[in-house]
């Protein structure tokens, strides 16, 4: 028997080499580069005063009711029988850096039950007196501004 010879394959390199070129080439063009976290520009919100001043009047609404509880903007403040106020007083820290920061007046506006103990009045407008607001009126019988 005689045996038949298979002719030998050879592979040919450089084409190949050429389309992995070509393809690396087309890889490289279209890919958009990853920015670093460190290149991109952001600010964070903080105090940084404004340039021009807002038109909007920064008012907040301190409700003082019969039984001596302190409500701001109807949120419940420190304990009926504390006369220091620190949480009311903090509070009111917070606002006035906020309205200096933003170049408006801090407006507090007093609204006091018929029946509500005087020495409560006090402590709200010594609170208001150590965080530096002046800027305090107080509402009528019917809600209003007197």
């Amino acid at each position: 028997m005689k045996r038949l010879e298979h002719p030998q394959i050879e592979l040919q390199i450089a084409p190949m080499i050429d389309v992995c070129f070509l393809l690396l080439f087309f890889y490289i063009l279209t890919s958009k580069p990853v920015k670093q976290e460190s290149d991109m520009t952001m600010t964070l919100p903080g105090t940084i005063p404004q340039e021009q001043t807002l038109e909007i009047p920064d008012e907040q609404r301190l409700i003082i009711q019969d039984n001596g509880q302190i409500l701001l903007n109807d949120l419940p403040l420190d304990q009926i029988e504390s006369h220091d106020l620190p949480a009311l007083l903090s509070t009111l820290k917070r606002f006035k850096e906020s309205a200096v920061a933003n170049k408006t007046e801090a407006l507090i506006t007093l609204d006091v039950g018929d029946n509500a103990v005087h020495q409560r009045v006090v402590d709200v407008l010594n609170a208001c007196a150590l965080a530096g607001i002046q800027g305090v009126t107080f509402a009528g019988a019917t809600g209003e501004e007197e």
